[in-house]
């Protein structure tokens, strides 16, 4: 049986729609939401195995990447306990436990981790902090030759990267794919 697109994956439409109800997650709608979200799969180059999801809230865009990219080992990561519970039962109820785990910490923390520092293929981000926190705790989990993607804002609006010193951060200048910004990380 073919998996749906994810826009039509009952189990995130469900996830989502129950995570607005209370909050969780902003008002745009839900086939929208996991839309956008898709653009971060869709910019993760076809070798990338390990993906961390930095503040993951209530699971975009990692729950769509899991979806999308049943290849990928996702490790969705938020400092908020009643967050990472709700990722937790929404990872069992879409049956993908054995491929995507769920920390409850906050980045600077979790980077201190045994064998985590420098260990994933990649690492995403939607609204997780300012331009460059992003960048550098992303950059901490991401191996060399791997990539980061951002959440972008619409176009038109001012350049959110100018300005810092991304050599210094260890990655590339962005280059943006739709809605996200990818960067690669060069050590």
């Amino acid at each position: 049986m073919a998996v749906p697109r994810p826009a039509e994956h009952d189990g995130l439409i469900r996830i989502f729609s129950a995570a607005q109800r209370i909050g969780a997650l902003g008002s745009q709608p839900v086939q929208d939401m996991i839309t956008h979200a898709c653009a971060f799969a869709d910019a993760l180059p076809q070798s990338v195995q390990t993906c961390v999801d930095l503040g993951s809230g209530a699971g975009v865009p990692g729950l769509v990447i899991a979806i999308a990219r049943p290849e990928i080992h996702l490790t969705l990561v938020d400092r908020r306990s009643k967050r990472t519970d709700a990722l937790q039962r929404a990872v069992k109820a879409l049956g993908i436990e054995d491929r995507v785990s769920v920390v409850c910490a906050d980045v600077e923390s979790f980077t201190r981790t045994p064998n985590t520092s420098h260990s994933f293929d990649a690492a995403c981000a939607r609204g997780f902090g300012p331009p460059e926190f992003t960048l550098k705790w992303s950059a901490e989990l991401v191996k060399t030759g791997g990539v980061i993607v951002v959440s972008e804002p619409p176009l038109g609006s001012p350049d959110r990267w100018q300005g810092i010193d991304l050599p210094a951060l260890g990655v590339s200048e962005p280059v943006r794919v739709g809605p996200v910004a990818m960067f690669h990380v060069e050590h």
